[in-house]
């Protein structure tokens, strides 16, 4: 081991002594910087991973559409088909109506799908908490958590759907009668808005609902494990009729994955901020041991020590600070992100209570994902910046001449 790495770890860490008071600020401000980091965007990254994944749990990967609905359904199959990376897909029909139960309305979205092929493409069977898919058919739905309690109603209740078929009708000077259904089931996926305001139901139900005939608004289509989902896009677009496009979930919904984005990117930012705070701090310490240890610097000058080595010694001891803090605030960091459900609820029933939190955080759980990508972004961007501090030091140490040195007082 050289003598300037070495003369900086006995600096740092003096043996037989206790750690230097300006070692463990150094190292615990880099700490905190790297854990709050580290926090921020895992958690950030973890609503769009969450959401991520529900779009595709209920949705697909690909979805196809069309301005108005499908009319060519045998040459939209066609087409998917004839891509191989489509591992399977379902036509589905979406709108919106207004359920009663007992006189307590409800105004959700209602999705109907081809039971017999939706299981291949999206997991219903997952999110359901009670009640079957098998009981579903013509007559029956399946009702969100939510929903269904604030209808009032179980598993074998009857409520009435009334759609916008019914005003297009009574302008028509003709009476259509609400359908009565029975629920089926009742699921959640974890998210408060979907779980207030879906309803499933069977395909022709939804046709009849909207008055769509044979025809559909769309398809979800899942596909194969490690297939890209832009290329598969851009084979299906070039393969599907003229006026029907396929999408993937993240054009589907790119204004919401974009503010996502966006909100992760700008606090990844401004908390890059308390590292180079810390950083500061760093030079600030550097900068006492260098005007406290100016004869013990113009010795090592006299005994040949060159300037390049003494600005090493102290840009070593940014690196150092700087590799211990990193150490320190991952560890911190995953700490939190591991008992994070624990630490929200106990502030959530100090402050606004745990039904405050779901309802406007739209998740029962704080999600969390992290990337390799970011933690390996925070661990270059901190050490970088700790032994950046230690450049200034370096440059005042190296100016000092070893003559002028050795008289200071």
């Amino acid at each position: 081991m050289s003598w300037p790495i070495y003369l900086a770890l006995k600096q740092l860490f003096p043996s037989g002594r206790r750690l230097p008071f300006f070692t463990i600020i150094s190292v615990v401000g880099v700490g905190l910087g790297v854990a709050l980091m580290l926090v921020a965007t895992s958690v950030m990254g973890g609503f769009g991973h969450q959401i991520r994944q529900m779009i595709i749990d209920t949705q697909g990967e690909v979805q196809v559409r069309a301005r108005d609905s499908i009319r060519d359904l045998a040459g939209v199959e066609k087409a998917l088909a004839g891509v191989p990376a489509v591992a399977a897909y379902a036509p589905y029909a979406q709108g919106v109506v207004m359920l009663d139960h007992d006189r307590r309305p409800g105004f959700p979205v209602i999705q109907g799908y081809d039971l017999a092929r939706i299981g291949k493409v999206i997991p219903l069977e997952r999110y359901l908490l009670c009640g079957s898919l098998d009981d579903l058919d013509d007559d029956a739905v399946i009702l969100s958590s939510l929903l269904a309690q604030a209808l009032g109603v179980g598993v074998g209740g009857k409520v009435s759907v009334y759609s916008p078929l019914m005003l297009e009708r009574l302008k028509q000077n003709e009476v259509l009668l609400p359908r009565d259904v029975r629920v089926a089931g009742i699921f959640q996926i974890g998210h408060q808005q979907l779980d207030s305001s879906t309803v499933v139901c069977s395909l022709r139900l939804m046709q009849d609902l909207y008055g769509l005939g044979n025809t559909v608004h769309g398809y979800n289509v899942r596909i194969q494990p490690g297939a890209n989902e832009d290329v598969v896009v851009a084979q299906l677009n070039a393969a599907l009729p003229p006026d029907v496009r396929a999408q993937t979930w993240f054009e589907s919904n790119a204004d919401f994955q974009a503010v996502l984005s966006f909100e992760r990117n700008m606090i990844f930012f401004l908390l890059t901020f308390i590292i180079v705070v810390a950083a500061f701090s760093i030079t600030s310490s550097l900068l006492m041991s260098v005007v406290r240890k100016t004869r013990e610097i113009g010795l090592l000058g006299a005994l040949g020590g060159s300037t390049r080595q003494v600005a090493v010694c102290f840009c070593v001891q940014g690196l150092i600070l700087g590799c211990a803090g990193t150490a320190a605030g991952l560890a911190f960091g995953f700490a939190l992100l591991r008992y994070r459900d624990a630490l929200v609820h106990l502030i959530a029933s100090q402050t606004m209570g745990q039904e405050v939190f779901v309802k406007f955080y739209q998740f029962a759980r704080l999600p969390a994902y992290t990337a390799p990508r970011d933690v390996v972004l925070i661990v270059v961007f901190s050490i970088i910046a700790s032994t950046l501090a230690g450049l200034i030091p370096a440059w005042r140490a190296a100016r000092l001449k070893p003559v002028e040195a050795l008289r200071s007082e």
